[in-house]
């Protein structure tokens, strides 16, 4: 399937923020690659629904799938353009209830974020030698949250990620930036316990949660336009943090 659109890809793209990343690079234009590691019928919903697509499944931290998720993408698309590294997981658990192998999950993430977009940079100056490359992190790297100790260490490694690989790349016309949502309407987020929600809340001064819709529009901005912008961290926090 070789198409003359623009390739994203977007890491985690089965539901949450991810989905509709993908469904607003779609209307851009796109022609989107949705990874996902196991939520196959959801990816496969999303898919049917955005129609110019393909499905790319992978657990980023086994580093023979993303081999193979990345010559998956050679073999369908050709090159990439735009790479959207949203995939994440979490944990909720205080320093000392929190096991090992879960924290090590957590890192695994980092780890591969950092070696699928090492390769994914190889097809940016395959055809073009120009790209963008989109984190998304979280406010919770640059304020903290109680319980979430790994994940905010995973999205506070991101924002220096992108900070230092904007840096490396800057003169290749490859531009990264990460993307740092509030607190989103999401399945993470309603999950939560409903007095843990309204302290939230309280503490959001537009006094309610943003939508995954919303992040998805700056990641659109910076994946099609935003051509001055680089090794920046943008919030989209509705004023939790200023940044």
């Amino acid at each position: 399937m070789k198409t003359e659109k623009p390739i994203a890809i977007v890491t985690g793209g089965g539901k949450g923020i991810g989905a509709a990343c993908c469904r607003v690079l779609a209307k851009e234009g796109f022609c989107v690659g949705i990874h996902f590691r196991s939520s196959i019928d959801q990816a496969k919903a999303l898919l049917a629904e955005i129609g110019d697509g393909f499905l790319l499944q992978a657990d980023l931290a086994d580093v023979d799938q993303v081999e193979n998720m990345v010559a998956e993408i050679k073999q369908t698309a050709g090159s990439v353009d735009v790479l959207v590294n949203n995939a994440g997981v979490t944990y909720n658990a205080d320093i000392n209830s929190m096991k090992i192998e879960q924290f090590d999950e957590q890192r695994s993430i980092v780890r591969g974020t950092w070696y699928l977009t090492k390769r994914i940079v190889r097809l940016f100056m395959l055809r073009k030698n120009q790209g963008r490359i989109i984190n998304i992190s979280s406010v919770v790297a640059h304020m903290g949250n109680p319980g979430q100790i790994p994940y905010t260490m995973e999205k506070a490694a991101l924002d220096a990620f992108t900070k230092s690989l904007a840096r490396e790349l800057a003169g290749r016309n490859i531009l990264v930036n990460s993307v740092a949502p509030g607190f989103i309407d999401t399945d993470m987020t309603t999950n939560l316990p409903q007095e843990i929600q309204a302290g939230i809340l309280a503490g959001i001064p537009l006094g309610r949660m943003g939508k995954a819709e919303e992040v998805a529009d700056v990641v659109a901005f910076l994946a099609t336009r935003g051509s001055y912008i680089n090794g920046s961290v943008i919030h989209v926090n509705g004023g939790l943090y200023g940044g």
